[in-house]
């Protein structure tokens, strides 16, 4: 069974493109043009990771982040924005990963394999601090 991701992107262009890239590497995904339409997705349905840009209309990013995790803080979200601004942001923090857009995806595809790796490793295959934030791009 493939991975399952809920890519948010508010332009459409970005969204076909993410959709088009990642189903070629046989992952599964839905997607959403905004956070509030994200955090409904999330709600709906599981999935095993959320790549979210965050200037978006109706419900950024930042705060679709602070719902998701409220509700599920065990699912993996990569921020993906074109803004390396955010990095600074502690709200951001909460993120597994901070990914500046490129229209070369190998950088964003290569962190969504690691961290899918990551969570499909058993307990004892895991580093001794299972803490969130270890191991975190900022």
């Amino acid at each position: 069974m493939s991975a399952t991701i809920l890519v948010v992107e508010d332009d459409r262009n970005q969204r076909l493109l993410y959709q088009t890239e990642l189903e070629a590497e046989g992952y599964d995904v839905i997607l959403a043009c905004d956070g509030k339409e994200a955090v409904q997705k999330a709600e709906e349905q599981p999935f095993d990771i959320i790549v979210m840009d965050i200037a978006m209309p109706n419900m950024d990013g930042i705060e679709a982040l602070s719902k998701i995790l409220a509700k599920n803080n065990r699912i993996p979200v990569i921020l993906n924005t074109a803004y390396a601004s955010y990095k600074d942001n502690f709200m951001t923090w909460s993120a597994d990963a901070y990914v500046i857009k490129s229209s070369d995806m190998r950088e964003l595809k290569g962190k969504i394999c690691e961290i899918l790796s990551a969570r499909t490793q058993g307990p004892e295959d895991q580093p001794e601090s299972n803490e969130k934030s270890e191991g975190k791009e900022k």
